[in-house]
C-alpha cells in the first residue's frame, strides 16, 4: 500500500514538471541588456549609497537608495531586501537575473515591496526587522519595525520587489501591475 502511494505520488509530481516545462522550441522571456554606460560605471560602495525604508501602506514597503557621490555607479537591479532572521529575500517582480543598474552622481532609485498580500494573513511571519541592499555584495541597512512605522512587526509572506526605477510613482506603478 504505502509503495502504491509513493508511486502515485512520484507520477503526479512528474506529470506536474512536464507540464510546467516550456514547449519545445519556446524561448525564456528576455529581460532588458544593460547599458554600456552601466556595464562602464564601479559598483557603489555601501558608503557612497544613503538606503532609506519607510512603510506605505500595510504590506507594502517603499525603500530607495541615493548615490551621494559625484560619480556614476552600479548596484544590481533588483534590490536585496530580506526579513529578520527568515531564510531569503524578496523576489523581483517581473523575475528576472541579475545586471547592473547604474545610479547617477546625486540621483535616487526607488522600489516598492510587497511583504505580504495579505498583512492580516494568519499564515505570515512576523519580524522586528528589514534589511536592504542595493546589491547583494553590498552589506546593507537594518531598519526596525518601529523605524519602518511598523511598530507591531513587519508582517512577511511570499514578499516581491519591484526592480529599481527612476521615480517612486513608477516603483508603485510597477508593484501595482505585477501583483494583481
Amino acid at each position: 500500500m504505502r509503495t502504491r502511494s509513493l508511486l502515485a505520488l512520484t507520477a503526479t509530481a512528474g506529470a506536474a514538471l512536464v507540464a510546467l516545462a516550456p514547449a519545445a522550441g519556446a524561448q525564456p522571456l528576455s529581460a532588458p541588456q544593460p547599458s554600456a554606460a552601466a556595464e562602464r560605471a564601479t559598483t557603489c560602495k555601501a558608503s557612497a549609497l544613503t538606503v532609506k525604508a519607510a512603510a506605505a501602506k500595510p504590506g507594502v514597503l517603499r525603500i530607495s537608495i541615493t548615490n551621494k557621490t559625484t560619480k556614476a555607479c552600479v548596484v544590481d537591479r533588483i534590490p536585496t531586501v530580506t526579513f529578520g532572521t527568515l531564510d531569503g529575500a524578496a523576489q523581483p517582480v517581473p523575475a528576472t537575473e541579475s545586471a547592473p543598474y547604474r545610479v547617477a552622481a546625486g540621483r535616487t532609485a526607488y522600489a516598492a515591496v510587497r511583504t505580504a498580500a495579505d498583512p492580516g494573513d494568519t499564515d505570515a511571519r512576523l519580524v522586528d526587522f528589514v534589511t536592504v541592499a542595493g546589491d547583494p555584495s553590498i552589506r546593507g541597512r537594518q531598519f526596525t519595525d518601529d523605524a519602518l512605522g511598523l511598530p507591531q512587526g513587519v508582517r512577511v509572506w511570499e514578499p516581491v520587489t519591484t526592480w529599481w526605477k527612476p521615480s517612486r510613482a513608477k516603483a508603485d506603478a510597477a508593484l501595482a501591475h505585477a501583483t494583481r
